[in-house]
């Protein structure tokens, strides 16, 4: 059971992952809630007085200029959460949505946003029972928060949406008036202002964003595996990766990947039997590896920084804050503009793609004898069998839907809500598609891990000792090649092995 306790501050990407894959119970400081009670405070004296204040008693967007009237003020967030909840699409990943309630959960415990504690107890129950709200994973513009997303997400909360949850190793849709009843709980009634801190925020965003930022940690410390198992397939230098070499480059990223990489090769016969081989220089896709898979690594640190930034920031409007006299000031603002995330994500994309690009071609490299030394395509007979020829092409393939995938999100602005949000970040579409292009990428570097372990089962010597590691690893999921045969439930396995984290590729940091 991993606890987690929310003051709005101090969530971290490893909270964040453990939701809907351990047991998890997640509860509000005590804190926090005194912080929550008194901004819910403000809300209500302005409720008892004549003021016209956006967000609590006017309409929203183009119509803030409206007034309502108080006998009608549950009416309105009722209404903001139905009429804003027009999703399209497939729905989220059941695992992604509890991510996104808890992670919007934590935003509210700040105690600026004016929201009732109950409110957040509600979604944290839903949360620690894995009900997973049913979400329409399209229709965010990533400005103004994640409008209808949230808005979907808020509309289970009042009763009126659907549930996922669990059951073995399927999700399965429950009706939320069950799901009430298992939680002890009834639908939430929400007061002036909550259904706008409910959906006026980049949770969703966030959600994605921290999820694909773990997944790429992952994926840069199997690319760096992947690397040094294609080096001792083919039996390439290990003097690129000599520390000396990254040391006079400030790149803190390159440093991380030379290092682990060498960390794998030690102990090499394969290198040791090669020390009077003719061969200078081995390919840029190895040679300069940790250059690429450094800059990767560099660029996945600064997501999950930004990713974390706005777990833990109040990214809904207005605000309820301290005006430094004990009282408290209402302010419009537009922290729910999801541009950091959106530039995070695009630049995350291509990132990604540059680890898959350059492991393909190593992989191509092993394949071809005037490299690696050993049999076209690995195959056992030649001719008679394509060995391993089509992995590149498949891993080509994946390569060409990444770059389709990773065109940037951030450059798409259309104006909405009468001109009035006239610049949007698209930051929801940016961080979405990294899920999609994590899973391609994984299975690029499977793929290269397969035929470097082919090639390695063709060698008389033995690698070094993180390279059998790895080598075991693969054979865990994946039977020695003995002969043509379907290699998709191999790739897929490895697919999965490596955004589950394989263990002992992170070597040293």
């Amino acid at each position: 059971m991993r606890e987690i306790v929310l003051d709005g501050k101090s969530m971290t990407i490893e909270d964040i992952m453990s939701i809907g894959i351990i047991p998890t119970k997640i509860s509000i400081s005590e804190s926090a809630r005194k912080l929550m009670a008194r901004s819910r405070e403000h809300v209500e004296s302005i409720l008892e007085s004549d003021d016209s204040v956006y967000g609590i008693n006017t309409g929203f967007g183009s119509l803030s200029n409206v007034k309502i009237e108080s006998s009608e003020l549950q009416q309105l967030q009722r209404n903001l959460i139905l009429s804003h909840a027009c999703g399209i699409g497939p729905a989220m990943n059941p695992i992604t949505s509890l991510r996104m309630l808890a992670i919007r959960a934590n935003s509210l415990t700040m105690g600026v946003s004016g929201i009732r504690p109950e409110v957040v107890d509600t979604m944290l129950d839903l949360v620690n029972s894995g009900y997973a709200p049913t979400i329409p994973s399209v229709g965010s513009l990533g400005a103004s928060g994640d409008l209808a997303p949230l808005a979907h997400m808020a509309m289970s909360l009042i009763g009126e949406g659907e549930f996922m949850h669990r059951k073995g190793t399927e999700w399965v849709e429950i009706q939320a008036k069950t799901v009430f009843e298992n939680i002890g709980r009834e639908p939430v009634i929400l007061s002036a202002k909550e259904g706008l801190s409910l959906i006026n925020g980049t949770s969703q965003m966030a959600a994605y964003l921290a999820e694909a930022a773990a997944y790429a940690d992952r994926l840069c410390a199997a690319a760096d595996a992947a690397c040094a198992m294609s080096i001792e397939a083919i039996a390439g230098s290990h003097k690129p990766f000599d520390p000396r070499i990254h040391d006079v480059r400030l790149q803190r990223g390159q440093r991380v990947s030379a290092n682990r990489i060498l960390s794998h090769l030690r102990g090499s016969q394969i290198n040791k039997s090669h020390e009077d081989c003719e061969r200078v220089q081995d390919a840029y896709s190895f040679r300069c590896a940790p250059q690429v898979h450094g800059a990767v690594i560099d660029v996945v640190r600064s997501s999950k920084e930004i990713a974390i930034s706005d777990v833990n920031s109040a990214t809904d409007n207005p605000l309820i804050l301290e005006d430094g006299d004990g009282g408290y000031d209402v302010l419009s603002g537009g922290n729910f503009h999801g541009e950091p995330l959106a530039l995070a994500a695009d630049n995350l994309a291509s990132a990604i793609h540059e680890i898959c690009s350059i492991s393909e071609r190593r992989t191509n490299q092993m394949l071809m004898p005037s490299w690696s030394g050993l049999p076209a395509y690995l195959a056992n007979n030649s001719g008679l069998e394509s060995g391993l020829m089509i992995v590149q092409y498949v891993s080509a393939a994946a390569i060409a839907r990444i770059r389709l995938l990773a065109s940037p999100a951030a450059l798409t602005n259309i104006p909405v809500s009468g001109g009035k949000e006239d610049h949007v970040s698209m930051g929801s579409t940016a961080c979405q598609r990294l899920e999609e292009i994590c899973r391609l990428a994984a299975s690029v570097l499977g793929n290269e891990m397969l035929v470097a372990s082919a090639a390695l089962d063709l060698r008389e010597h033995k690698p070094g000792k993180g390279v059998q590691k790895h080598h075991e690893m693969v054979r865990s999921v994946s039977d020695p090649i003995n002969g043509d045969r379907s290699m998709s439930g191999d790739t897929n396995r490895m697919t999965e092995m490596i955004l589950s984290g394989m263990e002992g590729s992170n070597g040293p940091n």
